[in-house]
C-alpha cells in the first residue's frame, strides 16, 4: 500500500475520489445526480470600468449548496453589493431546487452581514484558528 499527499491533485485523482463516494452514496442517497453535486460556481461583481471589485465562489453538495468564499473590495463594501451577491445566489440555488445554503466565517469576517441575509449559526469551533472563533451558518430556502 503506498500513500501520499498531493497539493497538486490531478483532475483524474479528484475524480476517483469523487466517484467512489458517489457511487457509495448512492445507497442512501439515490437522487444525488438530481442536483448536480459537485457542481462549482462564482457570481461576480464589476464596476463600470470593467474590474473585478467583489464576488463569491460556491459549489452544490447533494441538496444545498455551499458558500465557500465572499469577497468584496473595501471600496465597494457598505453600498449593498455583498446583499446582491446573496440574492443572486439565492436564486440560483432555488432555481437548482436546493434546499439552503451553508457557510463559514470567523469572528472577525462577516456574521452580521450573513445573520442580517437570514443566515443562522448552527455549530461554532472555539480558537479555529489560534485565538479566533469559526461560526457555520445556514440559510434555509
Amino acid at each position: 500500500m503506498k500513500i501520499e499527499v498531493s497539493v497538486q491533485p490531478s483532475e483524474h485523482q479528484l475524480q476517483v475520489i469523487s466517484d467512489g463516494i458517489s457511487a457509495f452514496n448512492a445507497t442512501y442517497l439515490p437522487s444525488d445526480e438530481e442536483f448536480e453535486s459537485g457542481l462549482r460556481f462564482a457570481i461576480m461583481a464589476q464596476n463600470d470600468q470593467g474590474e473585478y471589485v467583489g464576488g463569491l465562489q460556491a459549489s452544490v453538495v447533494w441538496s444545498y449548496c455551499v458558500l465557500e468564499l465572499l469577497w468584496l473590495s473595501e471600496e465597494i463594501r457598505g453600498q449593498g453589493v455583498g446583499s446582491e451577491l446573496i440574492e443572486q445566489l439565492v436564486a440560483f440555488a432555488k432555481e437548482k431546487q436546493l434546499t439552503q445554503i451553508r457557510t463559514e466565517t470567523l469572528d472577525f469576517q462577516a456574521k452580521p452581514f450573513y445573520e442580517k441575509q437570514g443566515f443562522k449559526v448552527y455549530g461554532e469551533v472555539d480558537d479555529s484558528p489560534k485565538g479566533h472563533k469559526t461560526y457555520f451558518l445556514v440559510k434555509v430556502l
